[in-house]
């Protein structure tokens, strides 16, 4: 599965993508392995973060046993390791990368 961010991502925005998730998610079994693309993310504040959690919620329930994360700028990581923590109870495998490139090669490691 693949989750890109674009441009500016407010709460609301994630909020009505669940819906989409919740139905891709529904078509995958346990085991899968996550590609989160923050290449093209312009912003995504700190008011994401219960948004951004109850996402990762959704994966962990779904059975997600990688997350490769495509970040290029580190400051564009809003806390994403500690947020896991709370919301990954599986405790999938956890790979940040700085290329698309790069991610989708450690999608199939």
């Amino acid at each position: 599965m693949v989750v890109s961010y674009v441009g500016r991502i407010r709460p609301a925005d994630l909020k009505q993508s669940r819906e989409e998730l919740n139905t891709l998610l529904a078509d995958l079994r346990p085991g899968f392995h996550l590609l989160v693309d923050l290449s093209q993310l312009e912003s995504m504040g700190l008011e994401c973060r219960a948004e951004l959690g109850r996402n990762m919620d959704l994966f962990s329930q779904a059975g997600m046993a990688r997350v490769v994360r495509v970040i290029p700028d580190p400051t564009k990581d809003m806390g994403l390791n500690i947020l896991g923590v709370f919301h990954y109870r599986n405790h999938p495998e956890i790979i940040t990368c700085c290329t698309v490139t790069e991610g989708i090669e450690k999608l199939f490691v």
